[in-house]
């Protein structure tokens, strides 16, 4: 597994290895033992899988506040999106930056997003589909978003009319909202 942190530098891209051959390949998408030895100890609770049908579909920016905080790791399981993550820790030197990586099935990345960071992604190519596992289940309650296309944040999604859910399209601005994460999240 190759890690290569991003400029931010709590959030990774971890490429697998693929062992290919004329029937395909196989990849090891996750391993606790040998995460763990590369710093990476995590434990996750839920694996959700995300299907969009038309390229340019955007979702997001999301988060889930303490104490149901979502640690994500993102790939793609076919087709292709761009991924996002904006730091969202008020007490960070980082504070609303956010980083974007290219997911697709072809390169087979996965990006790992921490507890404390807004999540987003827009679809490249139809029929698109996002697998992430989760270091916290779900919580309604808990759940918040910040506008994608936030002026203070200036993400260019490459996108001009993207296709959005109604939360999306009225989620607040980021001095809007008061995070409710400090610098330091457990994962």
């Amino acid at each position: 597994m190759d890690i290569t942190p991003t400029r931010l530098p709590e959030v990774l891209i971890l490429t697998p290895r693929r062992f290919g051959d004329a029937r395909g390949f196989f990849s090891e998408s996750w391993n606790a033992a040998r995460m763990a030895e590369a710093g990476l100890d995590i434990a996750f609770v839920q694996d959700n899988h995300s299907f969009s049908t038309r390229a340019g579909t955007l979702r997001g920016l999301h988060y889930q506040a303490p104490p149901h905080a979502q640690g994500k790791l993102v790939r793609c399981g076919r087709g292709a999106l761009w991924d996002v993550a904006v730091d969202f820790r008020r007490n960070s030197p980082r504070f609303g930056q956010w980083v974007g990586v290219d997911l697709s099935f072809e390169n087979g990345r996965q990006l790992w997003i921490p507890p404390g960071f807004l999540h987003g992604f827009v679809t490249r190519e139809p029929e698109t589909e996002i697998c992430y596992k989760c270091t916290d289940f779900y919580d309604a309650a808990t759940e918040g978003a910040i506008r994608w296309d936030d002026p203070e944040l200036g993400i260019d999604w490459d996108v001009s009319d993207p296709v959005l859910s109604e939360k999306d399209t009225a989620a607040p601005t980021l001095n809007a909202v008061e995070s409710p994460f400090s610098e330091a999240v457990p994962t």
